[in-house]
């Protein structure tokens, strides 16, 4: 009798059945070449662009990357659908959505040079989806040139409605804080809820549903190179996000006549289109450039385990390339639960200044360098090349603790990080519940100097 997950060939061999991913929907990997169809035979084999495809759908190709990028970094998927995306479009309208910047956007009497952090964003009244409820809080570098980032909050209530978005701008990577939201994409349905993680690809189009709300959260749009993991170095092929833990989701369409709006984000503008028909209609897909998800309690953290403090890089989830290796358009850092063992030493992140710019959120729980004031829900932001670091009572617990073995537990930060500076928006700096007493929490740091030769 063979297990329902395997079965028994002529050879008497048990063979594991055709892999599903680990959760249902959803196939493992990140950066592999996928291929996943909705009806059998719509996927076209040993050829990409056959002159009659099955189902009469249309073949058609969407690249992520330069046709010449080095083979390794080239990034491109077949779809199979039932209209070409030139009927998905026509002519089109400018519209607005002013709580959504992108770079470069410097106001006249905004400044961002300071240390700032923010109350979560509360949620009003008013009805919001993916689209209205975006507010951005940062820009940096410029998107006409793909270089640089956003950092977004979003406040979503309402479902989009035969509705459809797509960026030509940039890739968007999704951060839950609250509630759960649905993106019924070209290629495949993900759901998310806090404590995972999406990509959405520059180019995809997508609906955005909510299964519990209010949702909020928080989104790093990248102008620049996509995000990738990064390397190990001398840490070796595991621990930190391990590719099978990704999931891509499986294909999945629609076919249905109803009058729709698609809009699209280009180059900072937004334009808005009318067609008559859902254009999530891909019936089969295969490539490596499509939308995922990542469950963020499955990164392995690793750090020291005899004395010091390593550099929060080695929290990286994902990177972003700029023109300067080791330099990134933006890195993404997760600082979870783990244990802290490090003997005669400062156990928190220590006092620094960076060429980097640090964003941070709060997912849930108590950041360790803040014990007040940083709360879940919350942001902070400390620019390029200024001080930053534990507040008195950080500074003071963590000096004179006992250096057991203690576990950091339930809590889950993370770092939007640019070479770039970010520019507060008018939101950030005029409407968004700011902590104006921010920067009064290393006021009653005291001088502890003392010349006695050999005194701590």
């Amino acid at each position: 009798m063979s297990h329902p997950s395997t079965t028994t060939s002529p050879t008497g061999l048990t063979t594991a059945a055709p892999p599903m991913g680990t959760h249902a929907g959803y196939m493992p990997g990140f950066g592999n070449d996928f291929e996943t169809e909705a009806l059998p035979g719509a996927l076209p084999q040993g050829m990409n662009s056959p002159q009659k495809v099955n189902y009469g759908l249309y073949g058609e190709q969407l690249s992520g990357t330069a046709f010449t990028a080095p083979s390794h970094q080239n990034e491109r998927t077949w779809c199979y659908r039932i209209r070409p995306s030139v009927k998905h479009s026509h002519r089109y309208e400018r519209i607005a959505l002013p709580y959504w910047k992108s770079a470069p956007h410097i106001p006249d009497d905004v400044t961002s040079l300071g240390q700032y952090r923010w109350d979560p964003l509360p949620h009003g009244d008013a009805p919001l989806t993916w689209l209205t409820g975006m507010r951005t809080m940062t820009t940096a570098g410029d998107v006409n040139t793909q270089v640089g980032m956003a950092s977004h909050i979003y406040l979503v209530t309402e479902s989009m409605v035969d509705s459809y978005f797509y960026s030509a701008d940039s890739e968007l990577l999704v951060v839950p804080q609250e509630g759960r939201l649905r993106f019924c994409t070209e290629l495949g349905v993900i759901d998310l809820e806090p404590k995972e993680i999406a990509i959405l690809p520059r180019g995809l189009l997508y609906r955005v549903e909510v299964l519990d709300g209010p949702a909020r959260g928080f989104v790093c749009e990248n102008y620049g190179q996509k995000f990738e993991l990064p390397g190990r170095g001398p840490i070796g092929a595991n621990c930190m996000a391990n590719r099978r833990d990704f999931k891509t989701p499986v294909a999945a369409f629609e076919d249905r006549e109803t009058p729709s709006t698609v809009t699209i984000k280009w180059c900072g503008q937004f334009h808005e289109t009318h067609i008559g028909h859902s254009p999530l209609d891909v019936v089969a897909w295969h490539g490596n450039y499509a939308p995922v998800k990542y469950d963020l309690r499955t990164y392995c953290p690793v750090g020291a385990i005899l004395f010091d403090h390593p550099d929060p890089s080695i929290f990286t989830v994902l990177t972003a390339a700029s023109g300067v290796e080791g330099t990134a358009n933006i890195d993404f850092v997760l600082f979870r639960e783990r244990w802290m063992v490090a003997e005669d030493t400062f156990r928190p992140p220590w006092y620094h200044k960076n060429v980097m710019s640090e964003l941070m959120g709060n997912i849930y729980g108590q950041y360790d360098a803040k014990p007040k004031g940083f709360i879940p829900g919350g942001m902070s932001l400390h620019n390029m090349m200024l001080p930053h670091g534990p507040d008195k009572n950080a500074f003071e617990g963590a000096s004179n603790a006992d250096l057991k073995a203690e576990k950091l537990d339930n809590t889950m930060s993370f770092m939007f990080e640019t070479r770039f500076p970010q520019h507060l928006t008018e939101f950030a700096a005029k409407e968004a519940p700011l902590q104006d007493d921010y920067i009064d929490c290393w006021s009653d740091i005291e001088k502890k100097f003392d010349g006695t030769p050999g005194k701590k």
